[in-house]
């Protein structure tokens, strides 16, 4: 088999291929023990063909074991030699040569935890030393020099949100620091000494944190009702909801970072966050992605070529056949196959999830989300500051919009609000 074929197998049938790559080399291994161990590495689809096209590509890593090459066969070699294969390489260290049993990474390097250390001159005595520590403002410092701090941490945070809100509860503020980095005390008293430079961050500044975990302590302390403590707000989108994302340096939201890495699709023209890139690292979108023939597979109830939403032990399932819980409705009452809305999280029966009715909140004749069968509630009535509504360009409506352009004008008497039904 030439290595386009091999290419094109590691598509199709990753597994097998890495099975039938390995058995070829180690003939202690009975197939069926190789390919159980591949299959418990290997992970999911995108993995197990990251790793079956490295592995087509140079085969010599089974039996060299030298990188650079991804994590995922340095695990596969350890897994391997751990199941009793003889001829399969251990990995081996970029630098001394070391076989090794666990690895440490630089970028496409293994290397052992001697050579794979980082080396800086330290700040306190100046010999150039592997890095052990760093101080409060981030400078390298060798195992001979820590940055002693002998305060307790909980103390110097209750004495800083003590003069933001008098009459915080000190065992409240420890618990909640704590909570926060939890047998982890070099990681917390890095941020007890963040928050000592810049106390702001507990009173919404909290998106210029240099450690995540402020945000997830802003967060128990707000919920404890500790006062003076305002949990921040996106710096793009100006929304007080979750920001852990590093950007420009601030902490944003999860939406501001996929509008940050937004590109045109190659394929649809869409511009949206890439799901991936294809073999010339052009992106795509994840629309794209999951209709690529090579992700599309055979449903076992249909017997279509389509897109997996289940998968089982007999097979995978696409989406138009996708099993559904038996459960009561939460607008007409039935018990019937239902789906969870994404608004209410409550349980709507395909007969509600595709009926049209006049929303007694607004009158529009719309799809309906929540309420009853004899007073219905649309969409954005029900969640008016859902992310899911945006304004038409063509009629303003506010509804979820399921495709780029314009659209046919609606009716006028249509488009038109209606008197709520009493």
């Amino acid at each position: 088999m030439t290595t386009a074929d091999q290419l094109d197998r590691a598509v199709a049938d990753p597994i097998g291929l890495i099975t039938d790559l390995v058995t070829d080399v180690e003939k202690e291994l009975d197939a069926e023990r190789i390919r159980a161990v591949v299959t418990a590495v290997a992970g999911g689809r995108a993995k197990s063909r990251s790793l079956a096209k490295a592995l087509a590509m140079r085969p010599a890593l089974l039996t060299d074991g030298r990188s650079p090459a991804p994590r995922a066969i340095g695990d596969l070699l350890i897994e391997l030699r751990k199941a009793g294969a003889s001829a399969i390489a251990a990995p081996v260290c970029a630098e001394c040569g070391k076989k090794l049993r666990t690895l440490q990474r630089k970028g496409q390097d293994w290397y052992c935890s001697v050579c794979g250390q980082e080396r800086a001159e330290c700040t306190a005595c100046g010999n150039v030393r592997r890095v052990s520590f760093r101080d409060r403002k981030g400078l390298p410092r060798c195992k001979m020099c820590p940055d002693n701090d002998d305060r307790d941490p909980a103390a110097v945070v209750h004495e800083l949100i003590t003069a933001i809100g008098p009459g915080a509860d000190r065992d409240v503020i420890a618990e909640a620091l704590r909570r926060t980095a939890p047998n982890r005390p070099t990681y917390r008293q890095r941020l007890v000494w963040a928050l000592e430079e810049n106390p702001r961050l507990l009173t919404g500044e909290g998106f210029l944190a240099p450690h995540r975990a402020i945000l997830w302590f802003i967060d128990l302390l707000h919920e404890a009702g500790v006062a003076g403590i305002v949990r921040p707000a996106c710096p793009r989108c100006h929304r007080v909801v979750r920001i852990d994302k590093p950007l420009d340096g601030q902490r944003v939201c999860r939406n501001c970072i996929a509008k940050s890495r937004f590109e045109e699709c190659v394929r649809c023209g869409a511009r949206r966050e890439p799901a991936t890139r294809d073999g010339e690292r052009r992106p795509l979108c994840p629309s794209c992605l999951v209709k690529d023939p090579a992700n599309l597979e055979t449903c076992i109830v249909c017997g279509e070529s389509r897109m997996v939403s289940n998968r089982t032990a007999d097979g995978s399932i696409c989406p138009n056949c996708r099993p559904l819980p038996i459960l009561l409705c939460s607008i007409c009452g039935r018990t019937a196959p239902c789906m969870l809305s994404k608004l209410t999280s409550l349980p709507r029966c395909g007969g509600c999830d595709r009926r049209q009715a006049h929303c007694t909140v607004c009158g529009r004749m719309r799809g309906i989300h929540s309420g009853t069968a004899d007073a219905p509630v649309c969409g954005p009535c029900t969640t008016p500051d859902a992310e899911l509504w945006r304004p038409c360009p063509t009629c303003g409506q506010t509804e979820r919009l399921h495709a780029p352009g314009t659209v046919p004008p609606l009716h006028p008497q249509a488009a038109a609000p209606r008197t709520p039904r009493r």
